[in-house]
C-alpha cells in the first residue's frame, strides 16, 4: 500500500515539475517579448516627441542652403540668367515650398519666386527691422547670409528664413513655412500608442504559443534525463533534425549510448594495464641494457690497468721508459673512466631534475670564439680549417656554462669526425625570436634512419671510429638532455659535403632579470 503511494507521489511530482517548467518557460519567454514590445514602442514616442521637430527644422534649414547655393553658383559662373538655370531653381523652390526674392540696392525685385510679392517685400522688411507683430530667432550664421526662425503673431504661422548677400552685391531673401509640426507629433504619437497596444496583445498570443512549442521538446529531454538516472538506456529522443533543442536531444542519445558501452570500455581498461605492465617491462630492459653498456664501456680500462698494474707489480719491464709507460697507460685509462663517470653523473641529473639551470643573459658569439679558441691545438694537430664569421652581438637566455658544455661537444665531434677537406665551418643566425648556432664538418654523412638514435645513451653510429679517439657514446645525450632543460631544440642535418649539428637558445628581450629555475623532471 505504501509503495503504491509513494508511485503516485513521484507521478503526481514528475507532473507538477513538468507543469512548472512549462510555466516558467512560458511566461518568462511572454514577459520578455510583451517588455521588447512595449520598450521599443515607448522609446519611438519618446524619440519622436523630442527629435522630430528638431529634424524637420534642420531639414528646412538644409532646403534653404540647397537652395542658396544654386543661386551663388550660377550667378558666380554667368549661367543665371539662362532658362534652363531658371527652370531648375523654380523646380528646387517648388520642392521644397520655398518663396526667394533678389533684390539691388534701391530695394529693385530682380527676381521672384513665389507669390504676393509686395506683401512678402514688406514681411521681409519687417523681420529685418523687428517690426510689427513679428518674433525672430537667430539659427545658423555662415558667409553671407544668416537663417533664423521667425513668427508671425497675427497668422499664427511660423516660417525659416534666409537673408544674405550675393556676389554680385545684391540681396536674397528666402522663406519656407513651417507646417504645425506640433500637431503632426501629436498625431504620430497616438498612432504609435495604438501600434504599440496591438503589438503587445499580438506578441504575448504569439509568445505563449511559440513558448509551447518550444517546451514540448524540453519536457521529453526532461523525462529522457529522469530515465537515464536509472540507467534506463533504451529512452530515445525522437529528434526533429531542426533547432539546438534538437541537437541537444542528439547529443543525449550519444551519451546514453556511450554509458550503455561502460562495461566494455572498463575492458578495454583491462587491455591498457597489459599495456602499461609490457612497457614497465620494457623500462626494465632497458635499465638492464644501460648497466650492460656501462658494464662494456668500463670493462676495458679496467682491464688495461688491471694489466698494466700487474706488469708494474710484476717487474716485466725493468727500463724506467717502459715503467713510465705503464704508469701513463694506467693514468690515461683511469682518466677516461672518471670522465666517463662524471658525463653520466651530470646526465642522471639532467634527465631527473636534481641540476639547477640558471638562467642568464650573454653574448653567444663571444662564447663561440672562446669556444673557438680552446680547440685550436686540436685542429692544428689534425689540419683542419675552420671558417666562422662574427657578426653583431646575439645576446640569449641560457645557462652559459652549459651552452659552453654544447658547443664544445659539438666542436669535439666536428674535429674528430671531419674528413675530406677537413674543414669546419661555425655559424650563428637569427629568426623568430630564437638565435641557431651550427657547427658543420666535412666528411662522411649520418644515415638518415640513424639520426634520431645518436641522442641515445652510448649509441655509436660508428663504433671504431669513436673507440679510436675515445668516445663513449654520452655526449650527445648530455647534450640532449641540456638543451631539454633549456626548453629548446637541437638536431642534425645532412648536407652535400658533410654533416651539421645545430641548437637554439632564445633572445626574447622580454627576460628583465636573471632567473635560477629548476629542471622539470621528465
Amino acid at each position: 500500500m505504501s509503495s503504491g503511494a509513494g508511485r503516485r507521489r513521484d507521478f503526481e511530482g514528475r507532473r507538477h515539475f513538468k507543469g512548472g517548467i512549462r510555466r516558467s518557460l512560458t511566461g518568462k519567454i511572454t514577459v520578455i517579448m510583451v517588455c521588447l514590445v512595449a520598450g521599443t514602442a515607448l522609446l519611438c514616442w519618446i524619440l519622436n516627441t523630442t527629435l522630430l521637430e528638431r529634424y524637420y527644422i534642420s531639414n528646412k534649414q538644409r532646403s534653404l542652403q540647397k537652395v542658396y547655393a544654386y543661386t551663388s553658383s550660377a550667378l558666380e559662373d554667368g549661367s543665371f540668367y539662362e532658362d534652363s538655370v531658371r527652370i531648375g531653381l523654380e523646380r528646387l523652390c517648388a520642392k521644397d515650398n520655398v518663396t526667394m526674392m533678389i533684390m539691388n540696392s534701391g530695394s529693385n525685385t530682380l527676381f521672384f519666386i513665389g507669390s504676393g510679392e509686395d506683401t512678402y517685400k514688406q514681411q521681409f522688411w519687417e523681420i529685418l527691422f523687428a517690426a510689427g507683430d513679428v518674433e525672430t530667432e537667430l539659427l545658423h550664421s555662415e558667409g553671407d547670409f544668416v537663417i533664423g526662425k521667425y513668427r508671425d503673431s497675427r497668422l499664427n504661422s511660423e516660417y525659416l528664413i534666409l537673408c544674405g548677400n550675393l556676389s554680385d552685391g545684391n540681396l536674397i531673401l528666402m522663406r519656407t513655412a513651417l507646417e504645425s509640426i506640433q500637431e503632426s507629433v501629436d498625431i504620430a504619437n497616438r498612432f504609435l500608442a495604438y501600434i504599440g497596444i496591438g503589438g503587445v496583445i499580438l506578441s504575448a498570443v504569439i509568445s505563449y504559443f511559440v513558448t509551447r512549442r518550444i517546451t514540448g521538446p524540453i519536457r521529453q529531454l526532461a523525462e529522457l534525463s529522469r530515465r537515464m538516472t536509472g540507467l534506463d538506456f533504451d529512452a530515445k529522443y525522437q529528434s526533429r533534425g531542426g533547432d539546438e533543442i534538437d541537437v541537444l536531444g542528439e547529443h543525449m542519445n550519444e551519451l546514453s549510448q556511450t554509458l550503455e558501452h561502460t562495461i566494455s570500455e572498463l575492458k578495454s581498461a583491462n587491455n591498457e594495464l597489459l599495456t602499461d605492465i609490457e612497457e614497465r617491462n620494457e623500462l626494465d630492459d632497458m635499465r638492464r641494457e644501460f648497466l650492460a653498456n656501462v658494464s662494456h664501456e668500463l670493462k676495458t680500462p679496467l682491464a688495461l690497468i688491471q694489466g698494466y698494474a700487474e706488469g708494474l707489480k710484476e717487474c716485466v719491464n725493468e727500463d724506467p721508459d717502459s715503467r713510465e709507460f705503464y704508469c701513463e697507460v694506467i693514468m690515461d685509462e683511469a682518466d677516461k673512466m672518471n670522465h666517463m663517470v662524471k658525463q653520466l653523473l651530470s646526465l642522471n641529473q639532467l634527465e631527473f631534475g636534481n641540476e639547477v639551470v640558471a638562467m642568464e643573459r650573454f653574448d653567444v658569439t663571444e662564447l663561440i670564439e672562446g669556444v673557438i679558441q680552446a680547440t685550436a691545438i686540436l685542429r692544428e694537430q689534425n689540419g683542419i680549417s675552420l671558417e666562422y664569421r662574427r657578426g653583431e652581438p646575439v645576446y640569449v637566455w641560457a645557462d652559459e656554462f652549459r651552452t659552453e658544455e654544447v658547443l664544445t661537444n659539438f666542436m669535439s665531434n666536428a674535429i674528430h669526425y671531419a674528413a675530406g677537406q677537413k674543414r669546419i665551418e661555425v655559424t650563428c643566425g637569427c629568426r623568430d625570436g630564437l638565435a641557431r648556432i651550427g657547427v658543420f664538418n666535412t666528411g662522411e654523412q649520418i644515415p638518415v634512419e640513424e639520426q634520431e638514435r645518436i641522442w641515445t645513451k652510448f649509441y655509436k653510429v660508428d663504433k671504431a671510429r669513436t673507440r679510436e679517439y675515445g668516445g663513449s657514446g654520452i655526449g650527445l645525450s648530455i647534450v640532449k638532455a641540456i638543451m631539454d632543460s633549456f626548453h629548446q631544440r637541437c638536431g642534425v642535418e645532412n648536407r652535400p659535403t658533410g654533416v651539421e649539428f645545430w641548437f637554439e637558445l632564445d633572445i626574447s628581450t622580454a627576460k628583465k632579470t636573471e632567473l635560477s629555475v629548476a629542471t622539470e623532471k621528465k
